[in-house]
């Protein structure tokens, strides 16, 4: 087998892993099941945590490399159409926990400014989102470039209302913000520092090779109907680490966040 077969087994089994995390995590919620007050969130947080998994779990099984259309298995359930749907299927539901846990942050310690960045991120992330269609479809990498940049942003920004948040908060409290603090800031440092030069380099090699990008509506067909089969080390070496990292890493903090203790709405004030 070639190494780019043996990295699809390694991300196959860590799929299987993350449900088996998720369903553990689960069921020990389920039998420590806290107070009225925290379980809402965290039910939530549940539910959106299982369309994360799911998405990345199909994505490990089936890994596709969009703008080339390189994909592990011939099938049509590999195609750029569907992995991009399923992706950003998964990806809505992973902000949409960030955006909770900020919420839920915000609300328990009256810090307005948090609260309202928990209402911006998921209009963010549908933005990304979007400019990420239009690279997939159109193989315009300088859509990639916006997106990580957007992803880049919502993360140094979280990590940022979360410092706001910390002389508010309880010692308890403090051990999931620091833990939310250097996950948002290791990612926003990738981002910047890897990510979002990389497309930004592919854009301008494009570029200067006179590539043609195919339209909106050409792109659609192609991304249904067009895939390249290949396990060549060469085609995959340079997703490797996001992909390793993001369906593995992210997966497991998707998971984590429901764990994390924070109401939907303030407490009451003492009588």
């Amino acid at each position: 087998m070639s190494d780019a077969t043996y990295w699809w087994h390694l991300l196959c089994a860590i799929a299987g892993l993350n449900l088996v995390a998720w369903t553990a995590s689960t069921a020990w919620l389920h039998r420590n099941r806290p107070d009225g007050t925290t379980w809402p969130h965290q039910r939530l947080q549940l539910l959106l945590s299982a369309l994360y998994v799911l998405g990345c779990g199909y994505r490990s099984v089936l890994p596709v490399f969009d703008v080339p259309r390189v994909v592990m298995v011939d099938s049509w359930a590999s195609s750029v159409l569907v992995g991009r749907t399923v992706a950003t299927l998964a990806e809505l539901s992973f902000a949409a926990q960030w955006a909770l846990l900020l919420r839920g942050a915000a609300l328990a310690t009256g810090h307005r400014a948090s609260l309202w960045l928990s209402h911006a991120v998921l209009p963010l992330i549908a933005l990304a989102e979007l400019h990420s269609w239009y690279a997939v479809l159109t193989t315009r990498n300088i859509g990639h470039v916006v997106e990580e940049t957007l992803w880049g942003t919502v993360a140094l920004l979280s990590v940022l209302a979360l410092l706001a948040l910390w002389p508010r908060t309880t010692a308890r409290a403090r051990r999931w913000l620091a833990l939310a603090i250097v996950a948002g800031s290791l990612y926003a440092a990738y981002m910047f520092a890897v990510d979002v030069p990389m497309y930004w380099a592919r854009w301008l090699a494009d570029e200067a090779a006179g590539r043609s990008y195919p339209s909106l509506a050409a792109g659609v067909a192609d991304a249904a109907h067009r895939w390249h089969v290949s396990h060549d080390w060469a085609h995959w070496r340079s997703e490797v680490v996001w992909m390793t990292l993001y369906f593995s890493v992210a997966v497991w903090i998707s998971i984590g966040l429901a764990h994390v203790r924070l109401p939907l709405r303030p407490h009451p004030p003492a009588p």
